[in-house]
């Protein structure tokens, strides 16, 4: 079925026309000589394709070119020219060309459709050389890509594979092909990557030897380069004098035209020369980056040589060079609109925070921490003294672009002044800016408030943190402040408002978050206060502070369990503190566990051997165990810190009368007579032990406690009555000025009811043998097992029983 051909235009006769309808109609071929369109198509198109002269099937004549219009037709040789021929009998001259071909219709029909492409063949060793040099590349991307994962030691084996794949190649293609064809990108790619990969795992050997086999290589043009990553190892290994020498070595093969590597090279220098302590070689290579193209870390570089040499008037120098560092940002705010043009508003506050502006700001914050560090470094040593040099660094930082860091430095001296403890020159610093702008004036304020609030006086402390918050209400340290001086007066639930004030305008505000936690601790709200201090450890997961206030937490909901993994998790970070280790011990001997208890009260006393508390709990365990020897030590040490005691030499002689030290017993009674002569235990324990012994001096001890036994009655008559006629004193108000009752007491005391002997072993100065710790009332501590025994045995200062006389 034929197609309807769409006719070329009228209008361009020559031109080719190639396209189709996308229809495909029906119609009459009966009717083709009044067709206009066909006709047309007919008398356009007979030029412009070869006709078809080839023979008729089975004949020897070609066949008939079919014009239908006269006995001429115009064809066009193979060149483009035109060719006339008479036709005859309605066959046309033979094309030889055509029909050398052999191209028939029935040739055509008989062949059948084209055979399918042969598939190229994999047999070829060029082939397999270019599929493993494909290979050799993908294990070189998979190494790179392993490293910026993190995989150190997958991107290290890749590498090796790399390796081993890409000498395999080279010897094939030695083989086959002349040196030249030898790809070195790719052998230099592969050894570049194996040696960064060896640097990164931190086998420095094998990689300085990865790097001579590159550098050795003279096919490699630019593996002198590589000489800085050798140095650079050499620095890691602190090898110094090597390193110095293969950086020099790398910077007299780059060109000048690399401006910017030869600078951090000579910057590797210049730093390899202060760590072995050659200022002088350093300061000339610094100041020669000064001079071709000066940056912060080399301006900060040269003033650290400069005051490592002592030489204030260079450091003054390569201080105004530090601040005259081109940053290439600019310094006034670019960011106000000038109208109130609404696109270009929009347009502002999408660009002020781009990476561009991140950049700039980035760049100027490290410039100031630059200049602040040195000027804290070199304040003390460009002038006589550490003022006249912060205020020398302040001038010259007003004269700069940074007049804002000015500020900042006069806060930071008297931050200093309060490190040297001059607290009165501080103040007077932080005082000067009362009357500057809002945010200086804050930041001045709320240093004043803290250390108003250190020294106790809330008063000020409250005043001048008022002055920090209505000087800058979006100051997380001043609202902070103001919630610790409500804290001080016991305002909590207005303190917790402060603090969770200051979180809303900084989040990671740590302060205010623990201090919130407290807060909630206080208004016994337990489940906000471990909220607080939960979040507080995901910021700060190795704060002492905070652990053990999540221990302390758990410890309130008596949950020994979880206290003590928080206290596990607290030694970890602070292993010889020993109020942790005392507090693990006190769990676990709550918890039964004795041999834990006894483990972590043995490392408290090992680090702190003066805490009572520990020293009582290890006495009592060995005595529980029936190491009396052992407990000795600890109850010695006990009645060492707390001489005036007499509770704790009792425990000794006690222990050496229950280990059958008799002898030594006594004696221990007789010190502790001589120190503590009222004291009736030590002279019921000495009228036994002499009775058992049969020594003579028997009576005089029973003498002594009948005398001590009558004073110690008096003095409960007496103590009875003074608590009695006590009210009635304060009412009256009338004092003596005879001394004090309890001066008038001991007065009395001094002699015998009856007599006008004193007694034996008084003396001017009166020994008190009742408990009396010189540093003050201890708080009540809770009391263990241990503790408990302890009070119920023979060592508290009660009635000798039977079970303790020696048989």
């Amino acid at each position: 079925m034929m197609q309807n051909v769409h006719p070329a235009p009228e209008n361009n006769e020559d031109d080719l026309y190639s396209g189709y309808n996308d229809y495909n109609p029906m119609f009459d071929t009966e009717d083709l000589e009044n067709d206009v369109a066909f006709q047309q198509a007919a008398r356009t198109s007979h030029g412009r394709r070869p006709p078809v002269t080839a023979k008729i099937p089975a004949t020897s004549s070609p066949r008939p070119l079919a014009t239908g219009f006269g006995s001429k037709a115009t064809l066009t040789s193979s060149m483009g020219r035109p060719m006339t021929g008479t036709i005859q009998d309605g066959i046309s001259r033979p094309m030889t060309a055509v029909q050398a071909a052999g191209y028939t219709k029935a040739a055509v029909r008989a062949r059948g459709p084209a055979s399918p492409l042969e598939k190229k063949t994999s047999d070829s060793l060029e082939e397999k050389m270019r599929q493993l040099e494909k290979k050799v590349n993908e294990l070189v991307e998979e190494s790179c890509v392993a490293n910026s994962c993190g995989d150190l030691k997958l991107a290290l084996e890749k590498a090796k594979e790399a390796g081993r794949q890409e000498r395999e190649l080279l010897r094939q293609r030695e083989q086959i092909a002349p040196p030249e064809s030898i790809n070195l990108d790719l052998t230099y790619t592969v050894l570049l990557n194996l040696a960064s990969q060896y640097v990164a795992n931190e086998m420095y050997a094998e990689a300085l030897t990865t790097y001579q086999v590159i550098v050795k290589n003279k096919m490699f043009s630019n593996g002198g380069i590589l000489k800085v990553n050798m140095g650079n190892i050499y620095l890691k290994q602190r090898n110094y004098s090597k390193a110095i020498k293969f950086y020099r070595m790398a910077l007299d093969q780059i060109t000048s035209s690399h401006k910017q590597m030869r600078i951090k090279i000579m910057e590797n220098i210049g730093v390899a020369f202060i760590k072995t302590g050659q200022y002088v070689d350093a300061i000339s290579s610094f100041e020669e980056i000064m001079n071709i193209s000066p940056n912060l870390k080399a301006g900060f570089n040269l003033i650290l040589c400069y005051f490592a040499i002592g030489n204030g008037e260079q450091m003054k120098k390569a201080f105004k060079n530090l601040i005259e560092v081109p940053l290439e940002v600019d310094y006034e705010d670019k960011y106000i609109s000038l109208n109130d043009d609404l696109h270009t508003n929009l347009l502002i506050e999408a660009i002020k925070n781009d990476s561009l502006s991140q950049i700039e700001r980035e760049r100027k914050s490290l410039a100031e921490e630059y200049i602040m560090t040195a000027a804290k470094l070199i304040a003390p040593a460009i002038e006589t003294s550490f003022a006249v040099g912060y205020d020398w660094c302040v001038d010259a930082v007003k004269a700069s672009h940074y007049v804002e860091l000015a500020n900042d430095l006069e806060i930071n001296k008297a931050t200093t002044y309060l490190r040297q403890q001059n607290f009165n020159q501080a103040l007077e610093t932080l005082k000067m800016f009362e009357k500057k702008d809002s945010r200086v004036k804050s930041a001045a304020a709320t240093n004043l408030s803290f250390l108003y609030y250190l020294g106790n006086e809330l008063e000020q402390a409250t005043n001048y943190a008022d002055l920090a918050v209505n000087s800058d209400r979006y100051n997380p340290s001043a609202l902070t402040n103001k919630g610790n001086t409500v804290f001080a007066n016991g305002d909590y639930e207005k303190a917790a408002e402060f603090y969770k004030e200051a979180l809303r305008n900084d989040s990671l505000c740590t302060e205010a978050l623990y201090n919130l936690g407290l807060a909630y601790k206080k208004l016994n709200r337990i489940d906000e206060a471990l909220d607080c201090f939960l979040k507080l450890h995901a910021i700060l997961p190795n704060s002492a502070q905070v652990l053990y206030q999540l221990a302390n937490i758990y410890q309130i909901m008596e949950d020994p369990n979880q206290a003590i993994e928080w206290l596990l998790q607290l030694i970890s970070v602070v292993p010889t503190d020993p109020h942790v280790l005392s507090k693990l011990g006190n769990l676990y001997d709550t918890e039964g566990d004795k041999s834990q208890a006894f483990h972590y009260y043995c490392e408290s006393y090992r680090y702190f051997p003066s805490n009572i508390e520990v020293i009582e709990w290890l006495g009592a365990y060995y005595i529980d165990t029936q190491f009396c020897e052992k407990a000795i030590e600890y109850f010695e040490r006990a009645a060492l810190i707390l001489p005036t005691q007499v509770k704790w030499q009792l425990m000794v002689a006690s222990c050496y009368r229950r280990s059958g030290n008799y002898q030594k017993a006594l004696e221990k009674y007789k010190v502790i007579h001589r120190k503590f002569p009222e004291n009736v235990e030590c002279l019921r324990f000495l009228v036994r032990l002499c009775t058992d012994m049969g020594l003579k001096e028997v009576q005089e001890y029973i003498t002594k406690l009948k005398k001590a036994e009558k004073l110690k009655e008096i003095r409960e008559q007496r103590i009875k009555s003074g608590r009695e006629g006590s009210a009635r004193s304060r009412k009256e108000g009338s004092g003596d000025s005879g001394g004090t009752k309890g001066e008038r007491l001991s007065a009395k005391l001094k002699v015998l009811p009856g007599t006008n002997e004193p007694y034996e072993g008084s003396s001017s100065k009166e020994i008190d043998a009742s408990y009396a710790d010189p540093l003050g009332p201890q708080p009540e501590r809770p009391k263990t097992a241990a503790r408990k025994r302890m009070e119920e045995d023979d060592f508290a200062d009660e009635e000798l029983g039977e079970d303790l006389l020696p048989e």
